[in-house]
Formats: C-alpha cells, structure tokens, sequence
C-alpha cells in the first residue's frame, strides 16, 4: 500500500512533539526532533487500552492477524527511506552497510515471517483411549522494553510475534531514540486497530512503571544485565511472564585451517555492525599463533576499506557511538589496552575537534585475555586480538566470562568447526559468520545473556501460554 509518510519532514512530523525534549543526532550535534516525556500515568492509559482490545483482537483469526502484519510490513516498505533517514540521523548509523536501510528492510521481513508461522495445535497422545492436544493461546497484554542500537528492529522482534499469538502490546522505547520507534508505530498503526500496539515514550522511571505493572502479563527486554536483575525482582511478585535479552560479550576462535583472506570480510562485520553496538556481535576474536598476523594484516585491510562518518552521506558505512556514556566506555577500555603495552593496529586515537561520537575504528593486537577490553563488553568500534597456541585454552578463554548470548567458529574442516562449536557456552553459535540472526531460527541467551527464546515458532510459545486439552 501507499503511505502518506514518505518524505523525512512528513514521517518526523507525526512523532515530533514542539515543546517535548530535543534529540540530537550523534553524529553532528544536531537537533532531529523532540519527542514528548510520558509518565506511569501514561503506562496506566497504555495498558487499560490494552486490555481492553484485546479480546477482540484475540478473536480474529490467525490469517486475518497475519493478513494486518503483512499490511503493516507494505507500509513500512513504503516509508522506507523516511524510516531510514530518521534512524540515521536520531541512533547515528550509516544509512548504507548493515545500517539504517538494513535494519528498516529487517522490520519488515520480520513481520512477514511471523504473518507466516502458523503454531498449531500439538496432539500429545491418541492412543485410543486417551486424547491429548497442547494449544498455545494469547498470554495477554506484552510490556516491551527496548535498547538504542537497534530501535526500530528490536521493537519489531517483540511485537511481531506477540501480535501474531493474539497478544496487545505496549512498547517504551530507549529514552535515546524514542522519535525512531514512534515512527515506525506510526507507520504501522494505519493498519492495525486502535490501542493495539501502543508506544509510550520515557525515562527508566516509565520503563519501571510498564514492568511493574499488573496489567501486563509479559514482559520482553533488550538491554543491560543489570536492568534485566531488576525487572526479573520485580517481576517476581505478580509471577509475569519474562523474555529476557541480555548483554553479552561474544567470542570468535579461528582455528589453524582457516583461510585469512577468505574470512577477513565476515570476521570485521561480525564485529563492526552498527559500529560495534550490537549485542550479538563478536567482541573478542581468538586465534592461533600460526594464522596470527595473517589474519590482523587482513582486518587492518578491511578496515582501511570501510569509511566512517555521517550517516547520511552514502560513502559511510560505519558511524559514531550513539552516546556520549558509550563513547566514554569504549574510550577508557582502548585505553586501559595502551596502557597495558597492547599493540595498536589501526585507530585507538580519536580526533579530539571533530563533532560526534566518533570513535576510530581499532583493532587491538597482543592483548592479554584478562584485559579489561577482553574481558569487559566494549560495544562499540573496538576489538582485541587474543593470540592462542592451544584450542583448548582458547576454547576454555571463551567461556569463562558469565554471559552466553552468541559465538562462532572459523575454518575450512566443517566437522572440526562443529567439534569446537559444541563446546562453546553460548544462546547461538555460528560457523564462519558471526550474529547472522534469522527470523525462522530461534535467539536468546545463556548464563546472564538472559533467558526465553526469540524468532521462529518457539518465538511464537515464549508469547503464548500452553493450554492442554484432553478427552
């Protein structure tokens, strides 16, 4: 379908709020937009709505929700670049690479593949004498909370699916960039029924407000561990529903068989997307002392190759740290590397008078695994190289930290990647690729990367409650 919302002014229009407080864009200083402050009063509103509806939203059928996903995935297309550009310049991601244009594309497919799951009934046991079917029926009302990375995608991930399994849903989006998940609601909710998804921009005190609610029934967050502690106490006494998406700090092993030159591409961008600031991306890479400069020779190379600048100019596709609290992060743990004697491959100094976030790309070479770059999530535009001469120790280096979200394994012999894989504590692990997330193949986390699946059919039960019907 068309959309009224397909220029930047006219999709900013619909979200931007004159007297709300002002966003800035990451990269220039900018004003984007300014985007109302909600309240607990307004989560309360949100969420009576939400109940309301939900019944009847319930009561349609499995095609007509999917029919209305689908619509709403036609809309987001239509507005795509507007959604784009809006990204770019309130998250601070390059429009091209795997960025902005990326991410909206994302939304949509996301939305069609959950039109397309279809959960139906299990049949437990028919043995003649005894009937048993396992149902999935709607939990209820979804709280969702979401990060600054990537806004509009991560929204997307936890409405489709709720949505799908006949749930109503009320988003807060990160205080960082609520202008963009507005947008995106906008754009869908020409489509959908009234209070059946709905958007309550906010601080941590709104977020609160939604988790603690005893109106929801769910609860689905992408963010910091410590956040995720919180909302599990909190959630404890009314017994909701949780899925939980939780830091991580992924670790790559290259193995001795593997070609540098072959893997040098997917190694950096399994690093490197959105800049680094992507939960499931590879933030620690381990390799063997006889691929060892081969391999950091042929990152520096790829490096050299991928620009870093504004989001909007179309030549860039890294850009800069969302936030001045990231930046600071990244800046203290490349410098906690310096000062331990750790080689400097490429970046590691940034240019004090230009405007932004913007960290160098770096990569950090004969680093000690007890780091604190190694040891601590970065997430952003840095990545240590730890030299192995053992597997076994680097295998044991990957899992000794306490988080689990994703992994991978590189080399030519697929069976020993998979050896290795196996070994590995970690939600996913994926060989010769690195955070290659799909909507038909379940996420999540093991260890404090959280816990509750995502994606795919078990995406589909995490938003559902099981009932058991026999005779």
């Amino acid at each position: 379908m068309s959309t009224d919302l397909t220029t930047f002014a006219g999709l900013l229009s619909s979200v931007d709020d004159p007297n709300g407080r002002e966003l800035l864009d990451p990269a220039t200083g900018e004003v984007v937009g300014r985007t109302r402050e909600g309240s607990p009063a307004d989560i309360d509103t949100a969420v009576a709505a939400a109940r309301k509806v939900q019944s009847d939203w319930a009561a349609r059928t499995s095609a007509e929700r999917s029919d209305l996903l689908n619509k709403a995935a036609d809309a987001i297309e239509a507005s795509a670049e507007a959604l784009a550009e809006l990204l770019s310049r309130e998250q601070g991601k390059p429009l091209n690479g795997p960025n902005a244009r990326f991410e909206v594309g994302a939304c949509a497919a996301w939305l069609r593949a959950n039109a397309a799951f279809e959960l139906d009934p299990e049949v437990l046991v028919d043995d003649g004498e005894t009937h048993a079917e396992l149902h999935y029926d709607p939990v209820g009302v979804v709280g969702a909370v979401g990060p600054w990375n990537w806004p509009m995608m991560i929204s997307v991930w936890q409405f489709a699916p709720s949505l799908k399994m006949g749930n109503t849903v009320v988003l807060k989006p990160s205080e960082y960039t609520p202008l963009s998940v507005q947008a995106l609601v906008a754009v869908v909710n020409q489509l959908l029924p009234a209070d059946v998804l709905t958007v309550v921009p906010g601080d941590g005190a709104v977020g609160a407000a939604l988790t603690s609610h005893d109106g929801v029934d769910k609860i689905m967050f992408t963010g910091s561990t410590k956040t995720g502690q919180a909302i599990m106490r909190t959630a404890a006494d009314k017994l909701a529903r949780i899925t939980l998406e939780l830091g991580g700090n992924d670790a790559g092993i290259v193995l001795e068989d593997a070609d540098p030159a072959a893997i040098a591409g997917d190694l950096f961008w399994g690093a490197f997307i959105n800049t680094g600031q992507t939960c499931a991306a590879m933030k620690r890479l381990y390799v063997p002392d006889s691929l060892y400069d081969q391999v950091c020779d042929a990152l520096v190379e790829v490096a050299a190759q991928s620009p870093m600048g504004v989001g909007l100019k179309e030549e860039n596709v890294l850009g800069p740290l969302q936030n001045k609290q990231q930046y600071d992060i990244v800046a203290r743990l490349v410098q906690a590397a310096k000062d331990s004697g750790a080689r400097v491959l490429t970046g590691g100094d940034p240019v004090a008078e230009q405007p932004g976030y913007f960290y160098p790309t770096t990569l950090v070479a004969d680093i000690d695994n007890d780091n604190p770059l190694v040891a601590e999530e970065q997430f952003g535009p840095a990545l240590p190289i730890i030299r192995y001469s053992d597997l076994d120790q680097a295998i044991a280096w990957a899992n000794e930290l306490e988080v689990g979200l994703g992994s991978s394994v590189w080399g030519s012999d697929l069976d020993a990647c998979k050896s290795v894989a196996a070994r590995l504590q970690a939600g996913s692990t994926w060989i010769n690729k690195h955070g290659a997330v799909d909507p038909r193949v379940p996420f999540g986390g093991v260890k404090k990367s959280g816990f509750g699946l995502e994606f795919g059919l078990e995406g589909l039960k995490q938003v559902s409650v099981p009932h058991v019907i026999s005779w």
